[in-house]
């Protein structure tokens, strides 16, 4: 579709792993991270439920557990890779912000309805 936009290859992506992502959506800079479990990949804004506080440690680098759960590297939350559900932490109960995204021809692209313009 015409309005998708390529965020990257999802080789990019590492397997049971997490990768830092930018995109504009609705006129604002996003930070994102997308999780990936084989060719599932899910896509969430880089920002926990719990003290609105990126999830990585380092920019760019994500502490992810036996290729299901993305952990918050300042408060321990541990998120599910496939709803954005936190199953431990602070913030149990709570949810990461999805945002629509799909794999198509090995590359993630934004889904139209993110209203979305990638930019580097």
């Amino acid at each position: 579709m015409p309005n998708e936009m390529i965020l990257c290859l999802l080789s990019d992506i590492p397997e049971g792993g997490a990768k830092a992502l930018q995109a504009n959506i609705n006129g604002k800079q996003q930070p994102l991270v997308a999780v990936r479990r084989g060719e599932h990949v899910w896509l969430y804004r880089n920002c926990c439920p719990h003290f609105s506080v990126s999830l990585d440690y380092q920019p760019g680098e994500f502490c992810t557990y036996q290729n299901r759960i993305l952990m918050c590297a300042h408060h321990s939350a541990m998120f599910r890779f496939e709803d954005g559900v936190c199953v431990d932490g602070p913030c149990a109960g709570a949810r990461l912000e999805a945002v629509p995204c799909q794999v198509e021809g090995g590359a993630l692209v934004l889904s139209e309805s993110s209203a979305a313009v990638v930019t580097s």
